[in-house]
């Protein structure tokens, strides 16, 4: 009977020993997460360098990757609500009077279609636009709170520039960025060209949300972030490639504050009456390709949808001639 007592007690007493050791565990975990937060807090309201030295370091960067761009026939810095936003024109063909307007992935700015301006230029006209709120030579100045938001300082630059209309073309955040202008402000929009899009017919993976967050934190080593974009590239190699170094740079040292997008809803896909033309790598692992194809051909009221299989994110560095060829065959049906 005492051998019992005694055995009961034991376990009591492990019990015991257990359940403090998930409240120290736990403890530690919250000290942890406030930390982290702390951090990373910021007082700034809007996008930001976190270091003159970084900035530095990404404008050197940003300047080494533009050096594989044709050369711009004018810079342009047009001041709306939200701050001043860098925009380049570049000549191409004159055959076609509205000219193209080229918005770039997260953290990649102009620079990303270093590959694609020459043929894209057969099609006419190019301008590139760096983000409002994202690394690059856009400033921003005031709060961007909402999807509404980004579609009005977009919509402010197209306003500003001589054309009456353009072929809007959005790679990634970029595709996001196109086709909430479309939504919400679709006055200067003759067409749309998507390329890859993150939330937009699909959400992001939760795999790839949770490798992206150890990559946003700005002073993990460096090899995270390159693995990360690696792996949005299928796996491809980013040492040593110049607008690698520049994405790098910005995810390192620029801090962003804006929206989380929202993901773009069916009935606002369907209720687009411009043409749409959206392009979606087989491999992608930013949405579900599967589920983004579903949507997009069966909402788009004048969509055309093409999937190139293999394809990563990274699909405007692995099939420049492709699009080109795709866009410009699309432009001159509609």
């Amino acid at each position: 009977m005492s051998g019992d007592i005694e055995q009961g007690d034991t376990k009591r007493r492990r019990k015991a020993r257990r359940r403090r050791a998930l409240k120290i565990t736990g403890v530690v975990v919250a000290v942890a997460v406030v930390a982290l937060a702390f951090a990373l807090r910021t007082p700034s309201p809007v996008g930001h360098w976190n270091s003159a030295q970084g900035h530095a370091d990404y404008l050197a960067a940003y300047g080494k990757a533009m050096t594989a761009m044709p050369q711009a026939a004018q810079s342009i810095d047009v001041r709306t609500d939200f701050g001043v936003v860098r925009a380049y024109r570049y000549e191409g063909s004159p055959d076609r009077a509205e000219p193209l307007v080229l918005l770039p992935g997260r953290a990649s700015a102009s620079p990303v279609w270093a590959g694609n301006l020459p043929s894209l230029l057969k099609a006419g006209d190019v301008y590139t636009i760096d983000l409002l709120g994202e690394p690059g030579k856009s400033v921003q100045e005031v709060p961007i709170t909402s999807d509404a938001d980004q579609a009005a300082w977009l919509d402010q630059v197209l306003a500003h520039l001589p054309e009456e209309s353009f072929h809007v073309v959005g790679l990634s955040i970029g595709g996001w960025t196109a086709a909430n202008l479309a939504v919400h402000r679709p006055r200067h929009v003759a067409t749309l060209t998507l390329i890859d899009p993150v939330y937009t017919f699909s959400d992001i993976p939760a795999g790839t949300a949770i490798r992206a967050i150890p990559a946003s934190v700005p002073w993990l080593p460096r090899s995270w972030r390159d693995s990360f974009n690696s792996y949005t590239a299928g796996g491809a190699p980013v040492a040593n490639v110049p607008v690698a170094d520049m994405i790098e740079s910005g995810m390192k040292n620029y801090t962003l504050h804006l929206p989380q997008p929202t993901r773009i809803s069916e009935d606002a896909l369907g209720g687009l009456k411009i043409p749409v033309l959206a392009i979606l790598a087989g491999d992608s692992v930013m949405h579900e390709v599967a589920a983004s194809r579903r949507v997009a051909e069966r909402v788009l009221r004048t969509g055309t949808v093409k999937v190139y299989p293999g394809a990563s994110h990274a699909i405007n560095g692995e099939h420049p001639g492709e699009l080109a060829a795709d866009i410009a065959a699309f432009l001159d049906a509609n």
